[in-house]
């Protein structure tokens, strides 16, 4: 069988060969999360996120512990088949990730930050859901040292283009 990629596939793959070529992996301690994480805004009460990734993915696990350390109940499920999660679940092509979750109807794409999960959940938006796109350095999950690079959130639905969410500017 002849796996093609992706474009974002693609990013994601030739990122982790960059990072590794540097000798550096992504930090798995929440505590030095990126500055999306120095919000005080909390999880509302009663929400579960229910967490689809890959058994080989440590950043993953990453935003998991990211989501639990803002007041998430996180239910973290490990599948082969990511390819089939994201789907079910509508994400759009370009806005691919790593690994997908559901919160109260919502899609979470990616390393998405909890405070923007927070926002989402407070405003109810008519959208599908909210994606951060490949493996930017320095959002939750994907702390690597000192290297930062600014990204966006996109808020995606079946029959509109995808919009910035969020922005979010890595200042070292």
């Amino acid at each position: 069988m002849i796996h093609t990629f992706t474009t974002a596939t693609t990013r994601l793959l030739i990122g982790w060969v960059v990072i590794g070529s540097l000798g550096l992996t992504a930090c798995t301690n929440p505590a030095t999360l990126s500055d999306a994480a120095s919000s005080t805004a909390r999880a509302p009460e009663n929400v579960t996120v229910v967490s689809y990734r890959s058994p080989t993915c440590g950043c993953c696990g990453a935003w998991v512990e990211h989501m639990r350390s803002r007041g998430f109940d996180v239910e973290d499920n490990i599948t082969e088949d990511m390819d089939a999660i994201k789907a079910q679940y509508g994400v759009p092509e370009d806005l691919l990730s790593c690994h997908t979750a559901i919160a109260a109807g919502y899609v979470i794409e990616g390393h998405t930050p909890a405070e923007d999960v927070i926002r989402l959940l407070a405003e109810r938006p008519d959208i599908t859901g909210i994606a951060t796109p490949g493996m930017p350095l320095g959002s939750p999950g994907m702390e690597v040292g000192d290297m930062r690079e600014p990204y966006a959130v996109y808020g995606f639905s079946d029959d509109a283009e995808p919009t910035v969410f969020a922005e979010h500017q890595q200042d070292s």
